[in-house]
């Protein structure tokens, strides 16, 4: 061998948390505005990122747009619409699922996940980390490793060079976080409330163009018949006829039945949206009582029978 020959040493690349299992919210293609009507959840949490040394917890019920309002942010971030200080920063989600367990290194050594997390937004700038489901960082009850996740992340969130957005429900808040005081005192809470009709009508008038561009599917109507469509889905779904123990809430509950409309039509290979598809996601919804149904459904046919004559709808 040549002795001049230049022998170059190639360092393995690092195993990357963020870059294998983080998606990037601000570098999202928005559609439409994902958190219509959150303005002042937005600006609560906002102004605690601000905060030094404290991170904020959204806190509600399932199913009412928590993971929406962070990308809602990150939506207004790419606008410009935050305060300086938060424009140059990056929303990365990062799923709770994907810090379980361990990883080999280059040199074959068994690496705890979220340990290469914290040391490498130690390494970072500029980045917000969300974690839905954020009770688990405190829960023993997450893996058989009894890897404290909590206390991992604590030194980082004392000194602001990891800044966190997490969500959870109140009931798992209440029974996991609430325990945690040296956790807790790390973050701010923002508790966000179920919409109500009026806000989840908005909701639904906001996000429809976001289902017509995923389905390639168009809603003929004017807007106010749209408007009126979609009232009468809220109320159909409203909190006493939902079944018990199925979940989900305004707006999710009323975004999943518009959602179906548009799966029939794409279904039936057709572009363009019809009653007779509204009619069959309200009969075809596991989430609602059947006297509600039948009850809903009678009221559906006389409310929209325009609509139904002018399509000749056979509505069954």
């Amino acid at each position: 061998m040549d002795e001049n020959m230049e022998i170059l040493n190639f360092e393995p690349k690092k195993f990357s948390i963020l870059e294998t299992y983080g998606e990037n919210l601000t570098n999202k293609k928005y559609i439409t505005d994902p958190a219509i009507g959150r303005d002042k959840e937005i600006k609560d949490v906002l102004l605690i990122l601000l905060t030094p040394e404290k991170s904020a917890m959204l806190v509600g019920k399932p199913g009412i747009g928590k993971t929406a309002i962070v990308e809602g942010i990150a939506y207004r971030m790419q606008k410009g619409e935050v305060p300086d200080a938060i424009k140059k920063y990056s929303i990365i989600k990062v799923n709770i699922s994907s810090l379980l367990g361990s990883v080999e290194n280059a040199s074959g050594v068994s690496e705890n996940k979220l340990q290469i997390l914290v040391d490498e937004l130690k390494t970072k700038e500029n980045i917000i980390l969300f974690i839905d489901e954020a009770h688990l960082l405190v829960s023993r009850n997450t893996t058989n490793l009894n890897v404290d996740f909590a206390n991992m992340l604590k030194p980082g969130l004392d000194r602001g060079s990891i800044k966190m957005i997490g969500a959870t429900t109140t009931e798992e808040y209440d029974s996991y976080i609430l325990r945690d005081r040296a956790f807790l005192r790390r973050f701010l809470k923002v508790d966000v409330e179920e919409p109500t009709i009026d806000d989840t009508v908005k909701i639904l008038m906001g996000t429809y163009p976001k289902l017509e561009a995923q389905s390639g599917v168009t809603m003929p109507y004017t807007d106010y018949q749209k408007e009126k469509i979609f009232r009468f889905i809220t109320e159909y779904t409203d909190e006493y006829k939902r079944i018990y123990e199925i979940g989900n809430r305004y707006p999710d509950i009323a975004l999943t039945l518009l959602g179906n409309a548009y799966s029939n039509a794409v279904f039936e290979n057709t572009h363009t949206l019809n009653i007779t598809h509204i009619y069959n996601a309200l009969k075809n919804t596991k989430n609602v009582y059947d006297d509600a149904k039948r009850k809903g459904l009678t009221e559906f046919k006389e409310e929209f029978k325009d609509i139904i004559l002018e399509e000749n709808a056979n509505l069954s």
